[in-house]
């Protein structure tokens, strides 16, 4: 048996079928949804023991009281102040900042509201507040390595209200990065730390605060979290388990990615029944994408990285431009399961079912109104893409593409020139 195929009934091979060894190490958070979930915040620092929490945001978030007021009044007593000083560099800095505010509030639990930036920060400064080390020893490690030690004490729990919908909440790694204006490291470091026990404890999915988000970010955002599902039904570490949450979240998400594309256009906001079906995918495409094995991230979110680190696109608009081009590619040099893809998308049927599931990607990338040219947004030049290409071959996500894919630098270029 190879990694993407498996004798089916018939005595064909079914590429379909996942890898008959596998191993599947995952440790989600309890996740709580619905609508106005934000409510039994008490509750559930209550069930995981704590007893005050300090609430990281970013400044934007931390002042919407669409947002704060409920934060607030679910936490009641329990609140012991809010840290909204979180930012999309998410720095190393603003981590220790938390994590000093904590131990002045003594507060036990952080509730990380808002997108990753917030939910990253909240959790290295769970892991800063692990041990005593002080900022220079901190800074001279994250200098040194790229990423921090674990300490072995108990961390003190994060819960994650996510108010976007890239599906950073049920992910046991963070990034970070710090400057020299930090003060604790002498030139820009990036990196970031991952291990089970910087999983979530508890994430709350609040239809009500998610709509609070500009339809805009929410678009984009949508378009990354949409992508893990894609991923990771080709990804080489694959699983029979997430092979059935990220194909069932990949068919509820399609058409609710279409309706809330639809309902942002004509009425300039997304109500919260609308969000709810595209909440429900969200967890799903993204749950046992994060495990100590690794994540099933692959070669969309390579091209991902190789764009937005070096140029000032956003992710998801990143995302969105991409992804039916790598797809045509993966599909042009191996099977990429496209069976199982086309299945969740229900477009089995099709005389081509790769070509079918590009055409679906495309479809809800353009119902979320999102660039589809690389042109169209600040990004590379074309004298620049061997330099990006050679960037995505290097990026560790590569290491998930399917066994059969040998990508040349060439062919990456070509990718960027497509989607130019």
């Amino acid at each position: 048996m190879t990694d993407d195929a498996a004798d089916a009934p018939d005595g064909t091979l079914d590429a379909r079928a996942a890898a008959s060894d596998f191993r599947f190490d995952y440790r989600p958070p309890t996740i709580r949804f619905g609508r106005g979930s934000a409510a039994a915040l008490a509750d559930e620092l209550a069930d995981l023991g704590a007893s005050r929490a300090l609430v990281v945001t970013g400044q934007t978030v931390g002042t919407s009281p669409a947002v704060m007021d409920p934060i607030r009044a679910g936490l009641g007593d329990r609140l012991a102040g809010v840290f909204a000083e979180t930012t999309p560099e998410k720095r190393l800095s603003t981590a220790l900042a938390a994590r000093d505010r904590m131990r002045e509030s003594d507060a036990d639990a952080l509730v990380a509201v808002g997108g990753g930036s917030s939910l990253d920060v909240a959790t290295v400064a769970a892991l800063l507040a692990g041990d005593d080390r002080d900022p220079d020893a901190v800074g001279r490690e994250f200098a040194e390595t790229g990423t921090l030690t674990v300490p072995d004490a108990a961390l003190p729990p994060v819960v994650a209200v996510p108010t976007t919908l890239a599906g950073a909440e049920l992910s046991q790694v963070a990034g970070i990065t710090a400057d020299p204006a930090g003060g604790i490291v002498d030139s820009a470091t990036a990196g970031g730390v991952s291990d089970p026990r910087l999983m979530p404890a508890t994430t709350v999915y609040d239809p009500d605060l998610v709509a609070t988000t500009p339809t805009g970010v929410l678009s984009a955002s949508a378009m990354n979290g949409f992508d893990k599902g894609l991923e990771t039904i080709y990804a080489r570490n694959r699983t029979p388990i997430t092979d059935a949450t990220a194909s069932h979240g990949l068919g509820v998400l399609a058409p609710a990615l279409r309706a809330m594309g639809a309902t942002a256009e004509s009425a300039g906001t997304v109500d919260p029944e609308t969000l709810i079906p595209v909440l429900e995918g969200i967890v799903l495409v993204q749950y046992g994408v994060s495990r100590p094995e690794g994540v099933t991230l692959s070669v969309i979110h390579a091209f991902g990285h190789a764009l937005t680190k070096t140029y000032p696109v956003q992710q998801g608009a990143a995302h969105g431009i991409i992804a039916p081009h790598a797809l045509r590619y993966l599909f042009a040099e191996c099977d990429g399961r496209r069976d199982l893809l086309a299945e969740a998308f229900g477009v089995a049927d099709a005389a081509d079912p790769a070509e079918a599931v590009v055409r679906e990607v495309g479809a809800v990338r353009d119902a979320l109104g999102l660039p589809t040219r690389l042109r169209d947004v600040d990004g590379p030049d074309p004298d620049d893409f061997p330099e990006v290409a050679q960037a995505v071959l290097d990026d560790s996500f590569m290491a998930n593409a399917p066994s059969e894919l040998e990508a040349t630098r060439e062919e990456i270029e070509g990718v960027l020139r497509d989607a130019y």
